[in-house]
């Protein structure tokens, strides 16, 4: 039982991580310093997606379900747990590259304002 509830708890803070990679440049809009921690998760992210990376936190919960008794599963966070439920198997490298720039044109917009901001006379 505790195996399923930390390997639950690794899929919820994959989540959370896949939301701030893809988000977090409007959070650095209100907290201006998070910018220096998220353009480091947002480039990793992007990599990951770029060229089929798994990221270490899936063997961490393959890991954890194999430990509960569960079966793990094959590929990464995203195709198993977010793309499965939108798009058929198998999953294109196309969707893949497609992602990743949506990732890029998502925060490069969230990092214009916050220059824009920055550079706003006061």
């Amino acid at each position: 039982m505790i195996f399923r509830a930390l390997a639950d708890a690794v899929v919820v803070l994959h989540a959370a991580f896949v939301a701030f990679v893809v988000l977090g440049g409007f959070l650095a809009l209100r907290w201006r310093r998070l910018w220096a921690v998220h353009l480091p998760c947002a480039a990793y992210g992007l990599l990951v997606e770029a060229f089929g990376w798994i990221c270490p936190l899936t063997p961490l919960e393959n890991a954890l379900r194999k430990r509960a008794g569960e079966a793990g599963y094959r590929g990464g966070f995203v195709e198993h747990n977010l793309l499965r439920l939108l798009y058929p198997e198998p999953f294109p490298r196309s969707l893949a590259w497609a992602l990743a720039a949506l990732v890029v044109a998502v925060n490069a917009f969230a990092y214009a304002l916050l220059v824009r901001r920055a550079h706003r006379p006061r």
